[in-house]
């Protein structure tokens, strides 16, 4: 599945929109806190003004909040960690950015990057807990996982130096669904972790989660058995004894069913965000 990001707003339009809202909301909050002090010195209650001050002081929200505001009708798709919060997981060693300043370099559906592996659609859904799991439609999302082999672009690993690499990391922001779709390939093993993909979600240039998601054992073993993958062998790993995922997967394990169109796998999970 390749789905188009083109009429989607580009990450530097996206960065540029919330910059702008939060120093609108700065502004308000000035104008408000002006206001007030105009009040008593006219000796009037600052009633009226005060509420407008505690939305405009939330960080990065107000373009969110205007966005969810629009798909309160929209039903979600019901796969699953439906509308349950998204656990957080720890980020990991490999993430190459932490500054949201970054993101746009890697604005792409698909991050191959000429590595080869079997075809993977991943397709992450981001709706809303807090208003009936509306999609949200203002959310950026990144994702990275290892190659075949188990290795990270960016850094230097043992038995790879693969600094100045960028292959399987991407960002996008979300569609009309709430939904980004990256086409990648079925991530490799490294000791000590099962198979897994690391994401995070942005809303409003606030870092709202960071997580991980798992993938069904079978369909690793599957795949792992395949030309590509059974020089490394199986992943001793699983979910189950992975300490990062000691509280259990059952909200980041994606639906995952063959795609006789690639010769991979769609996998497709809902991730709950707090809005």
């Amino acid at each position: 599945m390749d789905r188009s990001i083109a009429t989607r707003p580009s990450l530097d339009q996206w960065i540029r929109h919330h910059l702008a809202a939060r120093a609108f909301s700065r502004r308000t909050l000035l104008g408000g806190i002006g206001g007030l002090s105009g009040l008593a010195l006219l000796g009037c209650s600052g009633g009226g003004s005060g509420g407008t001050t505690s939305t405009a002081s939330t960080t990065g929200t107000t373009g969110t909040t205007t966005s969810t505001s629009t798909t309160t009708t929209s039903t979600t798709t019901t796969t699953p960690g439906s509308c349950v919060l998204i656990p957080q997981e720890t980020v990991g060693p490999y993430p190459l950015f932490n500054d949201i300043a970054s993101a746009s370099a890697y604005q792409r559906a698909d991050i191959t990057e000429g590595k080869t592996g079997v075809p993977l659609n991943l397709i992450l859904n981001i709706v809303n807990v807090n208003n009936q799991c509306a999609p949200i439609l203002t959310a950026m999302v990144y994702v990275w996982h290892c190659d075949k082999d188990g290795y990270y672009s960016g850094y230097n690993q043992s038995g790879a130096d693969l600094r100045g690499q960028t292959f399987l990391r991407g960002v996008q922001t979300t569609d009309t669904n709430g939904r980004v779709t990256f086409n990648t390939i079925y991530p490799g093993w490294y000791p000590g972790r099962a198979t897994h993909i690391h994401f995070r979600v942005y809303l409003g240039l606030a870092l709202q989660a960071t997580s991980q998601l798992a993938f069904p054992s079978a369909v690793t073993s599957a795949v792992y058995s395949t030309p590509l993958y059974v020089a490394k062998g199986q992943n001793p790993t699983t979910a189950s004894n992975d300490g990062i995922f000691s509280d259990g997967v059952s909200y980041q394990m994606p639906l995952v069913g063959a795609n006789a169109a690639t010769g991979g796998y769609d996998a497709e999970l809902t991730v709950g965000i707090a809005a």
